[in-house]
């Protein structure tokens, strides 16, 4: 592809962008956006400083030069600081892709969205849809929850309170659980041992784990036997067959078994018609809400959505 068409295509995405999409350079983590696409340059603002700065075409063709002459990656330590937001704009194109953790810019064959825009989307337009899983709705009331009462000390809070948080910490446990092993059983297709892949918040890796089950009982005798282990040395006994013989003796339980009870306290029961009107509350609460309220209200949901992504996230080397 010739550098005519990648600046093309990277002046497309860039004016697609909504205008309070912002960007984050890589190195030194400024957030700016773009405030005008121009033929032969891009003008950008820091947000915090509100320094307008314009970025020019042809220091966009070196770095992509730079990349295609490092076997289609480029270190981006080797940039020097006033170059820091050219790496993050030119990860808009959807061929160009930075990994944070090696620390380079690579162009790639597959068609990546970019991982440093914030509060705006490239595709220009999408509204945000719901996700038509367990743990979203679940975890949606549970952070709505947290915001409500005060964890920090679990003792002050009302009984009620501590139900709620019991019932829905358990959904969202079992939504997560359900979810994560959907999710690694298509991950096994596409992770091979010993070669890592990372994620924005992570990464995994395939292991294994043996396990073993013994063969009939005769034939395990027989062998052990027949290597000189006497059958009364591994056999032992057997728990099920135990309590067979305690049905037809005058036994209890307490002459064969060491007895500790333990007490817990498990979900009984879920009241899903409260758990829905009060989802659909914070659903109707967000749309019938206007001006400033709105946007604030709208960044508390973000901040949701990345929470719920936190509970689904895997840690490096976890195993899947």
């Amino acid at each position: 592809m010739t550098f005519a068409s990648t600046w093309s295509n990277l002046l497309s995405e860039c004016e697609a962008l909504k205008d309070d999409a912002t960007l984050i350079t890589p190195l030194s983590e400024q957030r700016f956006r773009i405030t005008d696409v121009q033929e032969h340059r891009i003008i950008v603002e820091f947000v915090d400083s509100e320094e307008s700065r314009p970025l020019q075409r042809e220091q966009f063709e070196t770095l992509v030069g730079r990349v295609r002459d490092g076997i289609a990656e480029f270190e981006l330590e080797r940039l020097p600081p006033e170059a820091d937001p050219y790496p993050a704009v030119l990860s808009l194109h959807p061929r160009f892709e930075i990994d944070k953790h090696t620390g380079t810019l690579h162009e790639t064959d597959d068609q990546t969205p970019s991982r440093l825009v914030q509060g705006g989307s490239s595709t220009g337009g999408e509204e945000r849809t719901e996700p038509g899983v367990a743990i979203y709705s679940d975890a949606l009331l549970l952070v709505d929850a947290l915001e409500r009462y005060d964890v920090s000390e679990l003792g002050d809070l009302e009984t009620s309170s501590l139900v709620n948080l019991y019932t829905l910490l358990s959904d969202v446990q079992r939504d997560a659980d359900d979810l994560r092993g959907n999710v690694g059983d298509v991950l096994l297709d596409r992770v091979h041992h010993d070669q890592p892949v990372y994620g924005e918040f992570g990464s995994v890796q395939r292991t294994g784990r043996t396990y073993r089950s013994l063969r009939d009982e005769d034939e395990v005798l027989e062998r052990l036997e027949d290597a000189g282990i006497p059958r009364e040395r591994v056999t032992s006994v057997d728990s099920t067959k135990v309590d067979d013989a305690l049905e037809v003796t005058e036994l209890v339980p307490s002459d064969v078994y060491e007895i500790e009870d333990r007490e817990y306290v498990r979900k009984a029961e879920v009241d899903e018609e409260v758990k829905e009107t009060r989802l659909q509350g914070l659903k109707d609460r967000l749309a019938s809400t206007e001006g400033d309220e709105a946007a604030e209200l709208r960044d508390e949901i973000e901040e949701l959505e990345q929470r719920i992504n936190d509970l689904t996230s895997f840690q490096s080397g976890a195993e899947v």
